[in-house]
Order: structure tokens, then sequence, then C-alpha cells
């Protein structure tokens, strides 16, 4: 027999944890508008059960942070006739699906509105601008019988420097938080942010290592992974200023980069290296954010 305050055997009652009020409550995320446009995440690269296993994790995030959101994964070098599907063959089916779901709700009877918006909006899988890489996704818009409109790339953002931050204790080549005092010994005193897409994404990604620069307190400087003797030239440079100890950071979630980029870079530029961001968890809420940004669809801007 219980009591009010509660069992008799004197056991603890779990109650249940009050929501939170005030300005620290958590919002609840936003659901997706009712036949809201498909996101179809554009994955650069050579298709691989690695790439779709990323990609899968990205999604997964982006459908908690709006729930009811149609997500879809799309390969630039993708195969319709294989388990990776094109990007323009994904925007087929978004447009075939969409038109099916009208005819049926009209031989159902309903009133079935105009539709207005884009079947689909496109998100590159990509830290940072990348002009090659771009153009083909534009075209592969362009040959889809889809209405589609093409979002920005993800970065950059102060969360995308997290990541870098992360990736770079995980190695052990920095602190995982500066407050905390004790030493690491092989932490970088300077930092090698290695990008792919030419200068355009080494100056956008400068940005980024600025706001890295500011959570390690080292300087770090941005550099070409695809441009012979950039980073071997950044990491001269970086020497010249005083750092003895260096790292490099890939500014890279990870298809967008031939394989043996990196090692190559690390051997030339002779030091550590971090892992690239992968599925870093906010990438899939920054996907979101630049997936609502292009429709106009209110949605909590990612923290940062």
């Amino acid at each position: 027999m219980s009591s009010p305050t509660g069992p008799a055997n004197g056991l603890p009652v779990r109650m249940p944890r009050p929501r939170p009020t005030g300005r620290h409550r958590r919002p609840e995320p936003a659901a997706a508008p009712e036949g809201a446009p498909a996101l179809v995440l554009a994955v650069p690269g050579a298709p691989s059960a690695a790439s779709r296993g990323l990609a899968e994790e990205i999604i997964s995030i982006g459908r908690s942070e709006l729930p009811g959101l149609d997500a879809r994964i799309g390969f630039l070098e993708g195969d319709d006739a294989s388990e990776f599907p094109s990007l323009s063959g994904v925007l087929n089916a978004v447009a075939a699906d969409r038109t099916a779901r009208a005819e049926f709700a009209r031989a159902a009877g309903h009133e079935v509105p105009e539709q207005t918006g884009p079947d689909a909006v496109v998100v590159p899988l990509l830290a940072g601008p990348d002009s090659d890489l771009l153009r083909r996704m534009r075209q592969a818009l362009m040959d889809s019988t889809a209405a589609a409109e093409l979002a920005d790339v993800l970065g950059p953002h102060p969360l995308l420097a997290e990541g870098l931050h992360v990736r770079l204790s995980e190695a052990g080549l920095a602190r995982a938080d500066r407050a905390r005092l004790f030493t690491v010994t092989t932490a970088a005193d300077g930092i090698v942010l290695a990008t792919t897409g030419g200068e355009e994404a080494v100056q956008a990604a400068g940005i980024t290592g600025m706001l890295l620069a500011a959570r390690l307190a080292v300087p770090v400087q941005a550099a070409a992974l695809d441009q012979e003797g950039s980073v071997a030239a950044v990491a001269d440079q970086l020497r010249r200023e005083g750092s003895t100890q260096l790292a490099l950071a890939p500014y890279l979630i990870g298809p967008e980069a031939a394989d043996g980029l990196l090692d190559t870079a690390c051997k030339e530029a002779d030091c550590a290296t971090a892992e690239v961001l992968g599925a870093y968890p906010a990438l899939g809420k920054l996907a979101v954010a630049q997936y609502t940004a292009a429709l106009g669809i209110p949605q909590g801007s990612p923290a940062h």
C-alpha cells in the first residue's frame, strides 16, 4: 500500500522531471511544414559505403532537428543502376513522388493547392566553397526534372571551428578545454587549416580559422590541399613566425578530398594531422539550417 508521499515500503518514487521554464528552456524543434520540399544532401567524391554511412548519419541528425523532414541522399558521381543514386536521379524521384501524391489526393477527391515552391532543396555536403563541385551540382539540378534550389555550403560557421577543435583534441594535438590546466605535451603551437577548392575555399576557411585560433590561442593559417606546395608553404611561414610544433587540421567533411591528399600534405609539411570532420553532429544542424534558410522557413539558428 502506498501513501501520497511514496510507497509504503519506503522505496523512492521516480517522479517526472519538470520541464524547465523561462529563457533557459530548450525549445521544441519545429516540424517541417506539410508538403515541404525535400532536402537532398549532395555528396561529392567517389561513392562508397563509408560516404553513404556518413551522409546517413548527417541526415539522421537533420531529421531530429526538423521532424517530418523528407531527406534524401544523392551522389554527385553516383550511378542510378547502383546502390549510390546520382543527384539528378534522386531529384527526378522526388519530383515523381510529389506528382504521384498530388494525383492520388485528387483521385480521392481532395483539393490539391497549386505548387509554387521547389520540389527540393539541395544542400552541398561541403564545409566551404568549391567552384568545380558546385558547378557540377548546378548542372545536376538542370539535368533533372525537378524544380530544385541549391543551398549554401555549410561553412564558415562557429560550429565548424568547434568540430575542428574536437578533432584536434581527439588526436592529442590540442587541449579539449582551455580552462583545464593540465599539459598536453603533443599540443600544437601552430595549425595549418587544410581545405580543397582553390583560393576561394582558402579565404572562406580563413574565417573559420580565426574562430579556431581564438579557441586554441595559437596561430591558424589556411592552405589549399589541392594546390601543390600550398600546405608546405604555410607550414614554413608558421615556423618562421615562431611555431615549432605544427598540426594539420583538415577543413573537410571527407568525401570531397581525393585519396592520398592528406597523407601527401602531412609529409610535405612534416606535421601530424587530425581526422576530417566526418559525421560531427553539428553538420546535421547546419544542413537543416541551410535548407530552412533557402526556403525562408522559421527555424532556430544552430547554437554557436
